[in-house]
């Protein structure tokens, strides 16, 4: 029996938290693997100013998988001010960790399952399952922006002829750019795990969310590939709706929709929409896939102000480490993971403070563990 690698990256705040959780339950699964630590987020931007070491990604580079707990992110003048004083001054700029790890492992499919389970109070409707695939490595997460202008960006910028153009009659450092950049490549490649996954598991219609009427050559560009990608896909039907409409019309009525796709930014919005329906963030779990390596993680931020209470949901963790099985090929261990998962949120004896109750977040971890 192959033992599996599996990098385990606390982060920040609750992440070491829920991350022991996980634990707990992967242990009890007697899931055949070997564990190693790595170093990841804000402490670690504060003392060498890198908040993932290259130690970290060399690490990542020869394992099966790995599990993320949350990362701090602040903006980058407060992430200066942060700095260890030997480091201040060097020019350095933080940017989000495991943004970087999706790049540079290219895991360009983000995927988000948001399912509702019998028994809990938070759900929004019963019986939602629904299921987000988010392009993961470009649009406006490519990290190509200028908070001052260069003045050979200004120049060209000054030059064109778009009938809305303020920047013309500013100087370069009262404004900022963030590029959106999307690919034909990337746009395919998210579009078609989409459909695979629809096609799999008898999903009968794949969404492409995106903003074409306004944003036209990217957003364009994304929604022509889907329509390029569905026809080798007869039997599922391509449906499409602009982002701010999609929002409504979940709420409205979330049993009209099946698989969600959509480019970086709004996979990212719809897909944190579509966790508050079935729980909120405590039963948001998300996949960060490649074709080689695979992090899963809750979809929740670190929370510092709960941190070294254990009192948050481990259950999007406890969800994320599912996934994470079913990555490995363990798709048993997956599947009697998830049927405990039911029963203990059905059952209602724990529940953390997110639920109405005053379980802990070991609490909850012990009571799934006993399921299994």
């Amino acid at each position: 029996m192959k033992r599996h690698k599996i990098a385990w990256l606390p982060g920040d705040g609750i992440g070491g938290e829920v991350l022991e959780a996980a634990r707990i339950v992967l242990d009890k699964l007697n899931l055949n693997a070997e564990y190693i630590d790595g170093d990841i987020g804000w402490e670690f931007w504060r003392k060498e100013g890198d908040p993932f070491p290259q130690r970290t990604i060399d690490l990542l580079k020869g394992v099966d998988a790995a599990m993320f707990g949350a990362i701090t992110s602040k903006p980058v003048k407060a992430a200066e001010s942060e700095l260890s004083p030997e480091l201040k001054g060097k020019g350095l700029i933080y940017r989000s960790p495991i943004v970087r790890m999706r790049q540079l492992f290219d895991l360009y499919i983000c995927f988000r399952p948001c399912k509702a389970y019998e028994g809990n109070p938070l759900n929004y409707k019963e019986n939602i399952d629904l299921a987000v695939f988010r392009e993961n490595t470009e649009d406006l997460y490519a990290g190509v922006e200028f908070n001052t202008v260069p003045d050979e960006l200004a120049k060209t910028l000054s030059k064109l002829s778009k009938p809305f153009a303020p920047f013309q009659s500013l100087s370069p450092d009262q404004y900022a750019i963030s590029v959106k950049i999307n690919t034909r490549k990337s746009s395919e490649r998210i579009v078609r795990a989409a459909f695979e996954f629809a096609k799999k598991f008898r999903r009968k219609k794949v969404t492409v969310v995106h903003k074409a009427n306004v944003v036209r050559a990217t957003d364009g560009m994304f929604l022509e590939v889907a329509r390029e990608v569905a026809k080798e896909y007869p039997d599922i039907q391509l449906d499409d709706a602009n982002i701010d409409a999609m929002c409504m019309w979940l709420l409205k009525n979330p049993y009209n929709y099946d698989v969600l796709v959509a480019p970086n930014l709004y996979g990212d919005i719809i897909s944190d929409l579509c966790a508050q329906m079935v729980g909120g963030l405590g039963f948001g779990c998300s996949g960060n896939i490649g074709d080689k390596l695979a992090v899963f993680e809750p979809t929740h931020g670190s929370a510092p102000k709960y941190a070294g209470q254990y009192k948050v949901n481990p259950i999007a963790t406890i969800l994320a480490a599912k996934m994470m099985l079913e990555w490995l090929g363990e798709t048993e261990k997956a599947e009697v993971l998830e049927k405990a998962v039911k029963e203990v949120v059905k059952e209602g004896k724990v529940r953390t403070y997110d639920m109405g109750g005053q379980s802990k977040t070991l609490d909850m971890a012990h009571a799934v563990a006993a399921k299994l």
